[in-house]
């Protein structure tokens, strides 16, 4: 079995953890309850059945997800510290009170699995818990875990809005996972299901390239020869079409018969 291509690189891990926004909103609610601390106390009753109530329990969600928030940071510090291999010889000198770097990127997955665990376990229900999921999921696949991956790509995509851009890196992890496992079924879906949200950027166009590649494992090449014609076209000048012309250069010297692409859609316009 071909080996899958690498996954698209991680989201900075800044915009996983999200502690600024949070931090605010905490702010303002603290602020809030502190300037109104005296009709607290003697409203009480009316705070439970009232507007003010769900004023404090928006007020006590927003500290709620500003703590998550912050303990995600915290946990992805893992992804802070550097990996020295023993091979490489000595390595980088330790600050006090700093850990040592790992000594192979495998002990830095198992660290941030772990932590990334822990993390969702004490934080349940919270935005910073789903987001989490992701980073967790690519641990998982990259240390092999691919049933831990699936499931925790699962809880992201359970958990986060329909139109959050990270929702295709999800898809795309799910995929691998299960091609991985030679799941190919589960493993197109996912990839039809990444290819829906058309992404921009570098996932431009790859839910379908990752298709194709599937349709060739599964011994239907004229099917993926078919689908990555239409790449060069309808997503130009994206990695996806440049690594869909290599595939369809490789799967003519097959002897794979490969469509010829169609013009793009103002130049067939222009000709009419």
């Amino acid at each position: 079995m071909a080996k899958p291509e690498k996954m698209a690189p991680e989201e900075p891990k800044q915009e996983l953890k999200q502690p600024d926004a949070f931090q605010r909103a905490g702010a303002e609610a603290e602020d809030w309850l502190v300037q109104r601390q005296r009709l607290v106390i003697i409203a009480v009753g009316v705070l439970l059945v009232g507007g003010l109530g769900a004023a404090l329990f928006s007020y006590t969600s927003a500290r709620g997800e500003a703590k998550a928030a912050q303990a995600l940071g915290a946990a992805l510090e893992v992804l802070d510290r550097p990996v020295a291999p023993a091979s490489e010889g000595a390595p980088p000198p330790v600050a006090p009170g700093e850990p040592a770097p790992f000594k192979t990127a495998k002990e830095q997955d198992e660290a941030l699995v772990k932590a990334l665990t822990a993390f969702r376990a004490e934080h349940s229900g919270t935005r910073a818990a789903v987001a989490a999921a992701l980073p967790l999921g690519k641990a998982e696949y990259r240390l092999g875990n691919n049933d831990g991956a699936v499931a925790a790509f699962g809880e992201f995509l359970k958990g986060a809005a329909q139109n959050d851009p990270l929702r295709a890196s999800a898809f795309e992890g799910q995929g691998y996972a299960y091609e991985a496992q030679q799941k190919y079924d589960p493993a197109l879906a996912a990839f039809d299901e990444m290819a829906k949200l058309n992404a921009g950027g570098f996932l431009a166009g790859m839910g379908q390239y990752h298709r194709a590649r599937i349709l060739i494992l599964q011994g239907k090449k004229d099917e993926a020869a078919a689908v990555l014609a239409k790449i060069p076209t309808e997503h130009a000048a994206s990695s996806a079409a440049r690594l869909s012309t290599e595939r369809l250069a490789l799967l003519a010297a097959e002897g794979v018969k490969v469509p010829t692409p169609a013009a793009p859609a103002d130049s067939a316009q222009d000709a009419g």
